[in-house]
């Protein structure tokens, strides 16, 4: 919306304030700036107003809004005076404006800090969290503006207001003046107003999702009138599934004598049926849509699934169309799944919908699954179908347009029947979130995902989202320290998955290994040490063993206090004569889940050879299976996922050491935040999850990645249970407000948008206001320049080049060590000249001589999409050529330090490999510390890199930096919640 002439040109429409929230039920609405054109919308607005509302307002009947009162409530200049409203269909449902205040409460400008504020919110949709969305987004404006805090009188009677402002989570101040409550709102964010923040959102669009898998009616909207065809295929499906709601068939071009269609209502439009419908699966033409959700919307529906194509995947004109689709549907207040969706399935008892084109819905189970891609929904449908698997849910997003895999994990986290979460994701929109929503739900369920398009730098087709540019690897450690399972296959995700859902969490890595195969034994025992297991030697139970020796041999295993899991191996028996027999699959799958139940709860894996009928046997429920109901948290969450660790012998350290030295700490995993903490801490106390379908697999490598997998993911749960922490530094090495003013001062009033690189000096400068010493160097563009800097310096010297294509190059001859006078010096810089290039050309450096140690390179750098990361590696070719470098989002703990440095496949060089000294690894980690505190106090740090740091076995010297400034790239984590737009 544009501002009309009298609003003042320095203050135009803040575009850029508007925003798409999902409210308390899971509906949306729409926030914006009040403008001129508003009159009328906020006229009929107030008339819906009840009396009792209006005198909470303006403290005495106040029936109507004068002209004046319209004028001045329409009219806003952006700065002093600010209004938004929250708006469904078009229309007002509530409002919120500021007037900046001076000391003595009269109306001000700037630099007055404090503004009074007022709500009110229609009757009809109080209760829905609109007030504490607005508050929100008109606190974030405030603070644009340069408002720090907010002022409000509320009556004593008030309490819903009164209440949105208590359990905002600001710093607030309240005193009783003259008969009404004086509230003052301290606007600054604190950690607890962004707990209730993300507390909120994660409710709300955990219920957006909960709204559409479970509706109490459904209309299928372009159902044919003959049998085939993308509508009548759902509405068949719907009806095979025997869901539990009213389902409709909707068409436009249905005779008008067409009663029923497949025993169910038909009808040419929404409004012809008698009740308010929940959901509507829309299988029309792309033209044809708009008119479709044009009818949703004004009949009250309340989401929708898009199996439209035609949209995104078709280019630019179909992303304006797919853009166009979002605001239509959420200008109504409804979310879309789609468009060119595959549908929705939700197994639940109570709901038993299949709104998807797959013509059977899958058995009732324990995981949920989110694909971005029908094809591989397909696929992955089918495989679990064929492994005896049931779901919860399922949804096909198609071009993701509106509900994403964040939504999916925003769901997951809380419901009840989903143990473990499955997502297939071909692209981010919001790398940061996702992060942090898998995070706190890896804490109490495992979230495994595949990553689709992982190379290809672009995103899908349809997929009209923020385009990353950190690489994959980088993407694989992000998600791991979330806790998340990454693998690389579908076929890997279903193996883990079902491993995840049927079995507890292993207590440590030892795995027992028993069976009728010894060849098939150390395949299983060869895996094991590939996937960083411990593997204990293979039992052989010989061809000829029974079902009965498979269960005393397994019930053995699970006994003894030294193993952590069992695989066990079985291939068909060999009868009498010599021949193989295929043995009944029943009676030794039988035998395995007894003793799986009758001992120890750890997981149980097998791997069969053409064994009939064993899989499927192994995938029927158990009768002996603990029941899935679960205690909650002190939050009213969840507690248990399936199989939380069962409290054994921890999994032992998985850093590399080197013969003869002290292995370093345990640090496979990464530490949850504070919230995971509570709710992991909370399991600890669980009683052990009992098994329950035994996952089998064809090969030993399947059934030991999933095991693997398993390991990483249990340990990573124990040590989210008490999370790291993030060091404050506040002694006198660290001047936080020092650096922000030196930042300030560096890029200047009106900085680059693309930055600045720092001088050498100005480097120095800004990381030494964080303890981080960096070893002086002076210019040499002569040989009489490098002997006086040497001479200042101190022999023994370095001389090193420092032109772009030879900066940290010694193996072209750049550098040159241990100049211990000034002929060596001399020498060095004759013979660099020649065989390099002139001075100007290699621009060398002296610089003294730094203790032996291993040289490591640290880096920080942003990423618009997925915010800072912290990464660590060995210096010079090989790691680089490798990839074997570490990464961790930024704020870093403790923790996360001290497993980044063990985490590289390097790592034993730092610990006293080969007999080596050990380096001063506490020294490097407090470097890696330092670094993460200083970007993430100022994004304006957009990349440093330290190359070469030098650790020695007794601290560390940091031998070059490299910083870049610019302006902060915004960060949408923190402000108030919102829906993207792509």
């Amino acid at each position: 919306m544009e501002p009309t002439p009298e609003q003042s040109p320095h203050h135009a429409y803040p575009d850029h304030w508007e925003a798409d929230v999902v409210l308390r039920d899971g509906g949306t609405a729409r926030i914006r700036p009040i403008t001129t054109d508003d009159a009328e919308r906020l006229v009929s607005f107030y008339e819906q107003v009840s009396d009792e509302s209006k005198y909470y307002r303006f403290f005495a009947p106040y029936p109507r809004l004068s002209d004046r009162d319209v004028h001045r409530f329409t009219h806003h200049d952006y700065v002093d005076r600010v209004g938004l409203a929250v708006t469904i269909g078009g229309e007002f449902i509530g409002t919120v404006r500021f007037d900046r205040i001076n000391e003595q409460g009269r109306p001000a400008s700037a630099p007055a800090d404090e503004a009074e504020v007022a709500f009110l919110v229609q009757d009809a949709h109080q209760g829905r969290g609109v007030a504490s969305a607005l508050l929100e987004h008109i606190a974030a404006v405030a603070r644009e503006r340069g408002i720090r805090r907010f002022a409000a009188e509320v009556l004593p009677a008030n309490n819903k207001m009164i209440k949105v402002f208590r359990d905002a989570g600001y710093t607030q101040q309240r005193s009783f003046e003259d008969g009404s409550v004086h509230l003052t709102l301290d606007l600054e964010p604190t950690e607890k107003s962004l707990a209730v923040q993300r507390g909120r959102e994660q409710r709300a669009e955990a219920r957006s999702v909960q709204r559409l898998l479970a509706p109490g009616s459904v209309a299928v909207i372009g159902t044919g009138r003959t049998p085939g065809g993308v509508g009548r295929t759902v509405l068949r499906n719907l009806l095979a599934a025997g869901f539990t709601g009213r389902t409709y068939a909707v068409n436009r071009a249905f005779d008008e004598g067409l009663a029923t269609l497949d025993g169910v209502p038909a009808h040419r439009s929404l409004g012809e049926i008698d009740e308010q419908v929940d959901l509507a699966v829309i299988a029309v033409p792309a033209h044809r849509v708009p008119e479709a959700v044009a009818d949703c919307g004004e009949h009250g529906v309340q989401g929708l699934v898009v199996l439209s194509a035609g949209y995104a995947e078709r280019g630019s004109a179909g992303r304006e169309l797919q853009r166009e689709l979002v605001r239509q549907a959420r200008s109504y207040g409804m979310r879309i799944i789609g468009p060119n969706a595959f549908g929705i399935i939700n197994t639940a008892e109570s709901v038993r919908l299949n709104a998807s084109l797959a013509p059977e819905s899958p058995a009732r189970g324990r995981i949920g699954l989110f694909t971005q891609s029908g094809a591989i929904g397909i696929a992955l449908l089918s495989g679990l179908h064929r492994r005896g698997a049931g779901l919860s849910s399922f949804i096909s997003a198609g071009n993701r347009a509106d509900v994403s895999g964040n939504d999916f994990l925003q769901y997951s986290f809380e419901d009840p029947d989903t143990d473990v979460a499955l997502l297939y994701l071909e692209s981010l929109g919001n790398p940061r979130k996702f992060t942090r929503l898998a995070r706190r739900t890896a804490a109490v369920k495992p979230v495994v995902v595949v990553k689709g398009a992982r190379h290809s730098g672009t995103n899908p087709p349809g997929h009209a989202v923020p385009v990353s540019r950190i690489p994959d690897a980088t993407v694989s450690a992000l998600m791991r320290q979330a806790g998340v399972i990454r693998v690389d296959t579908v076929t890997e995700m279903v193996d883990a998955g079902l491993l995840l859902a049927g079995q507890p969490l292993p207590a440590g890595p030892r795995v027992a290994i028993l069976g009728n195969s010894e060849s098939l034994g150390l395949l299983t025992y060869d895996a094991c040490l590939a996937e960083g297991l411990r593997p204990r030697p293979p039992r052989d139970l010989t061809t000829a063993a029974s079902p009965q020796d498979f269960r005393d041999a397994l019930a053995e295993a699970l006994a003894d206090g030294t193993c952590d899991a069992v695989i066990v191996t079985a291939i068909p028996w060999v009868g009498e004569n010599g021949e193989a027999e295929t043995g009944d699959g029943e009676v030794l799958a039988a035998a395995l889940r007894g003793a799986a139940a009758g001992g120890p709860a750890k997981p149980v894996a097998v791997v069969h050879v053409e064994i009939g009928g064993l899989a499927e046997a192994l995938a029927a429920a158990s009768s002996t299976a603990a029941p899935r109901t679960r205690p909650t948290t002190l939050a009213g969450r969840p507690a248990a996922a399936p199989g939380a660790p069962t409290g054994a012998a921890p999994a032992t350290a998985t850093a590399p050491t080197g013969p003869g030295t002290e292995a370093p700490a345990e640090t496979a995993g990464a530490a949850g935040t504070a919230e995971t903490a509570e709710t992991a801490a909370t399991e600890a106390s669980d009683p052990p999850a009992r098994p329950g379908r035994i996952p089998a697999y064809p090969a030993a490598e399947r059934a030991v990645r999933a095991m693997a997998e398993a390991v990483k993911y249990a340990q990573w749960r124990r040590q989210a249970a008490t999370p790291g922490k993030v060091p404050e530094f506040l002694d006198e090495t660290t001047d936080e407000p020092g650096a922000a003013a030196l930042i300030d001062t560096l890029l200047g009033t009106a900085p680059d948008p693309r930055g600045r690189p720092l001088t050498h000096d100005e480097a120095r400068e800004l990381l030494g206001r964080y303890g981080i010493p960096v070893r002086p160097t002076l210019p040499a563009p002569d040989p009489e320049a490098a002997v006086a800097a040497a001479a200042r310096l101190g022999y023994p010297v370095a001389l090193k080049t420092t032109a772009p294509h030879l900066r940290h190059r010694a193996d072209l001859g750049g550098v040159r060590l241990d100049l211990t006078d000034e002929d060596a010096l001399r020498r060095a810089y004759a013979e660099v000249t020649e065989l390099l290039g002139k001075p100007a050309e290699l621009l060398p450096v002296v610089q003294s001589m730094a203790p032996r140690g291993v040289d490591t390179v640290v880096r920080a750098s942003i990423d618009a999409a997925a915010g800072a990361v912290l990464s660590f590696g060995l210096a010079g070719a090989p790691s680089e050529l490798l990839g074997d470098t570490a990464h961790r989002l930024v704020p870093a703990t403790d923790r996360d330090a001290a497993e980044l440095i063990r985490s590289i496949k390097a790592a034993p060089v730092l610990f006293g490999w080969r007999g080596s000294a050990p380096v001063d690894t506490p020294a490097l980690e407090e470097l890696l510390l330092r670094l993460s505190r200083l970007v993430d106090d100022h994004p304006e740090v957009v990349s440093v890199a330290l190359e070469p740091v030098v650790v020695a076995p007794q601290g560390l010297t940091v031998l070059g930096a490299t910083v870049r400034l610019a302006p902060p790239p915004p960060r949408g984590d923190l402000g108030p919640r919102r829906l993207p737009n792509y």
